[in-house]
């Protein structure tokens, strides 16, 4: 099989803000669903999966943006599986415009859990053989981000339209969250051109989060999500976005 897997996107009105930009969670989206259609090809796809109990769960995500594209336009995307670690199964991606010029890349690291425990289980434990490749332009494994103090918080409960088919909060769903935490005028603005998001434990319907932010200098914006969990704090998520 092809290392490389290739797909055109249109970029639709559901893709784009209120300025016909591309949101910054449809590019988690094109990468979900890229990878998806990638692990199809590979009989690694949900079904097949799960007759094994096991489902995919991205843990975390880095992406680098040249520019969004915007209404309209059809962009190009490839990607392809890096070499397995011992942990989890890193997977890169590249964006280009109808010119061929770069648009956006991203790396994830995806993990293989347990559909029943939810329960993480090492690539070597799995009986999942992916043949990893290295182009030579991927980006950096994305390091975890430390808790900070932050001031500003804002309530938000998960809700029906938040979930994916594993019956958690779908990772694509994070930035939206995060975007509705600056308004329109900051948006007007201010463009994304870097963000990394940290998946550290699943957010289930109905669940009350903690969501606090707060600018770390005039462009980088950290978010951290947090719930209450038999009276201990439990730490769910954390972001951190460049913008221009």
């Amino acid at each position: 099989m092809e290392p490389i897997f290739q797909k055109d996107f249109e970029i639709t009105d559901i893709c784009v803000d209120r300025y016909g930009r591309l949101k910054p969670s449809v590019i988690l989206f094109f990468a979900q669903e890229i990878a998806g259609m990638h692990c199809n090809e590979l009989a690694l796809d949900y079904d097949t999966l799960a007759k094994r109990r096991l489902f995919w769960a991205v843990t975390r995500h880095k992406v680098q943006v040249t520019r969004l594209p915007m209404r309209g336009e059809t962009i190009h995307i490839e990607t392809w599986p890096m070499p397995t670690t011992r942990v989890a199964y890193p997977r890169s991606m590249v964006a280009y415009d109808a010119q061929g010029n770069e648009l956006f890349r991203s790396i994830s690291l995806w993990v293989l859990m347990d559909l029943d425990t939810r329960n993480m289980i090492l690539p070597g434990k799995s009986g999942i053989s992916i043949v990893g490749t290295l182009r030579g332009n991927e980006l950096p494994s994305p390091a975890g981000l430390i808790a900070k103090p932050l001031g500003s918080r804002q309530e938000r409960t998960v809700c029906f339209t938040d979930l994916d088919r594993n019956g958690h909060m779908n990772n694509t769903r994070y930035l939206d969250w995060i975007d509705d935490l600056l308004p329109s005028l900051f948006h007007a603005k201010h463009s994304v051109k870097e963000f990394t998001v940290c998946y550290l434990s699943e957010a289930r319907e109905g669940q009350c989060l903690d969501v606090q932010w707060d600018f770390l200098d005039d462009n980088c914006l950290q978010v951290d999500a947090h719930r209450k969990e038999e009276e201990k704090d439990a730490r769910i998520f954390s972001a951190r976005l460049i913008f221009d």
